[in-house]
């Protein structure tokens, strides 16, 4: 028996669902794959920028044109392991020489402004116990980035584990999509409602 013009049986209605959701996932995993992913922020190295429950979106398509800038804060996959994504900030770019003396950063002998830093230690410790507040110089390789955690007396990072690949480079972090962070017992207020939106530099 032929179907009537204009009616639809379930099995037409099923099938169009299917293909409109596999269609939707087709884009978002290409969205994903080329141009932006979202992340959510997981531990506090990148405080104040950025707080344990930010949710950032990390766009892809600038570095395919260029190196990243110092002070860009960059998604990348962990040297030790790759299977771990990191978020920090950049400090150190290829040919630049890095010191760090009593927890003040220095660029080829020049000292870096960075009022995005945090410090919560007063202590200094010498570089014969710790690269933390004492380090280098050293020179940063070809190809390869210097990162620091914003959190700076709290933050693993290129002081204890070295340089970043250019190739290991995700993305840049531009902004803060949501924020939640469940804390207190009144739940209306778990959202952090002033950080969304929120442009990260």
């Amino acid at each position: 028996m032929m179907k009537e013009a204009g009616e639809e049986t379930f099995k037409d209605k099923l099938y169009g669902w299917v293909k409109d959701i596999a269609i939707a996932l087709i884009i978002a995993l290409i969205i994903r794959a080329l141009f932006v992913q979202a992340f959510r922020i997981p531990s506090g190295s990148m405080i104040p920028t950025l707080l344990i429950g930010d949710h950032i979106l990390v766009e892809k398509v600038t570095y395919r044109f260029r190196e990243p800038r110092r002070k860009e804060v960059i998604v990348f996959k962990f040297p030790l392991d790759p299977s771990k994504d990191y978020i920090k900030r950049v400090i150190g770019l290829p040919g630049d020489t890095v010191r760090i003396v009593n927890k003040q950063v220095y660029i080829n002998g020049k000292r870096l402004v960075e009022p995005y830093v945090q410090h919560t230690d007063p202590t200094v410790l010498p570089a014969s116990v710790s690269p933390r507040d004492n380090y280098g110089p050293v020179k940063v390789p070809p190809h390869k980035f210097f990162v620091m955690g914003d959190n700076r007396d709290n933050s693993f990072d290129s002081r204890f584990w070295g340089f970043v690949p250019e190739k290991n480079i995700v993305g840049r972090a531009f902004i803060i999509y949501f924020s939640w962070y469940p804390h207190g017992k009144n739940p209306l207020k778990w959202v952090r409602w002033n950080r969304i939106g929120k442009l990260i530099h």
